[in-house]
């Protein structure tokens, strides 16, 4: 018998535990370890922010489909993972052994980094529904006190499209409230461009978000560096290719939502041989971590290299296709073990984004998502904000389901050339 043990309850750790029932045996255990009994769909937070969903909406309560699927809920969360001793040590003082872990935890919100950031200081957050319902309370407060509305992602930050999205959805939202014309918007972004995403780009994301922010009057600011955010300022130095200092911007704004920088949560950083120096979980070509050969990851917490060098650090973006194929490698992986063969599968870490801009967006589909790529295309129109709605209802009703991949998902994809798994020779 073998307790496989899941460790977070986000979108790579939910599908994590789903793609690995089918590969136990009768006597083996899978064990997700989630922190608190709520699975929330993040890419919708942006609409919450604005109050076109409610956090109700999406959301779902995990315990009773999990016990459906006969996988064992733990809701009390991690405290400290303990790889020489297999055991993860929760919040609530018990611990939780196991033969095999899955490490899916998401990243830790960096905003101490920076002075004023984040929820607790003077800008709002996105990147949990928490966050963004309070965020909408903030901009229900901002309508009747129109002002400067400053939008993006600080030195550091990995994970970009939300930030053009909320940017384009405000932008959206105050038209449909008849007072954009009452609201300056500066986009403000560690990217050496725009529409970099730290992915160096895909097709031509550059011409394509450069285009839709001079039609709907957003200023930006690339290459920026985050210095401090006070009550309605914000404290922005621009640097030179080289790095060096070029302009210092003061930036009034009534209303902002700044991205942090992610790093490692707490039970897993700084443990020798496990993470890098930022918390991320290091991973060979089969999701498998090299000092602890029965530890795993996938997700936001794995850690990837930047793309090259920029002026200001940009990090790699997990995005959730690239997150499904390495769900899917990793179970393949660990039923190799379970049976007594080699880990073999690899995932392809292909991405096929959906960004969405309130009334159109931006799609892209990058093969790899790291590049050099085999297909690198970008692609925007009104088809892609349907086609956001459809996806989060469909992804929704897998997560309720019990459901990874249904076979109709699979059909399709494979129609469009569009896989989880690299084909080893």
């Amino acid at each position: 018998m073998a307790n496989v043990v899941v460790l977070g309850a986000g979108l790579s750790g939910v599908l994590m535990a789903y793609e690995l029932v089918p590969q136990m045996r009768q006597e083996d255990k899978v064990i997700l370890i989630g922190q608190g009994p709520t699975y929330h769909f993040v890419p919708s937070n942006p609409w919450v922010a604005v109050g076109w969903r409610k956090q109700s909406d999406i959301e779902i309560n995990l315990p009773d489909i999990m016990q459906r699927k006969k996988i064992e809920y733990v809701g009390a969360g991690a405290k400290r993972v303990h790889p020489k001793e297999n055991r993860i040590e929760l919040e609530d003082g018990n611990s939780v052994a196991y033969d095999y872990l899955v490490i899916a935890t998401g990243p830790d919100l960096a905003f101490d980094e920076i002075e004023g950031l984040g929820p607790e200081g003077n800008t709002q957050s996105i990147c949990h529904v928490d966050h963004a319902s309070r965020a909408y309370d903030a901009f229900q407060a901002f309508v009747e006190t129109p002002a400067p509305i400053v939008v993006g992602a600080v030195q550091g930050a990995s994970c970009f499209g939300p930030a053009y999205e909320f940017a384009f959805i405000l932008d959206t939202e105050l038209r449909r409230r008849k007072i954009r014309d009452k609201v300056p918007m500066t986009f403000v972004t560690s990217e050496p461009y725009i529409g970099h995403l730290g992915l160096d780009g895909v097709g031509d994301t550059k011409g394509l978000l450069e285009s839709e922010m001079r039609e709907h009057h957003i200023k930006w600011i690339t290459n920026a560096k985050v210095k401090t955010v006070e009550d309605g300022k914000m404290i922005v130095e621009e640097v030179n290719e080289d790095g060096s200092p070029k302009t210092t911007h003061e930036l009034p704004f009534g209303y902002a939502m700044m991205l942090p920088a992610f790093r490692g949560v707490p039970a897993v950083k700084d443990i020798e041989g496990l993470t890098n120096p930022r918390g991320f979980i290091l991973v060979d070509e089969h999701q498998r971590n090299p000092a602890y050969p029965n530890i795993f990851s996938v997700g936001v917490c794995v850690a990837i290299p930047p793309t090259g060098p920029t002026p200001v650090p940009c990090g790699v973006p997990k995005t959730g296709f690239m997150i499904e194929s390495m769900v899917t490698a990793t179970a393949h992986n660990i039923g190799a073990l379970l049976k007594g063969q080699a880990p073999e599968t690899q995932a392809t870490w292909n991405a096929v984004c959906l960004a969405d801009f309130g009334d159109s967006g931006v799609a892209f589909v990058a093969q790899p998502q790291i590049p050099p790529r085999n297909v690198n295309w970008a692609s925007k129109g009104k088809w892609v904000h349907f086609a956001k709605i459809a996806f989060e209802k469909f992804f929704l009703h897998k997560i309720r389901r019990g459901t990874a991949e249904p076979f109709y998902e699979k059909f399709m994809l494979e129609r469009l050339n569009i896989t989880k798994l690299k084909e080893v020779k």
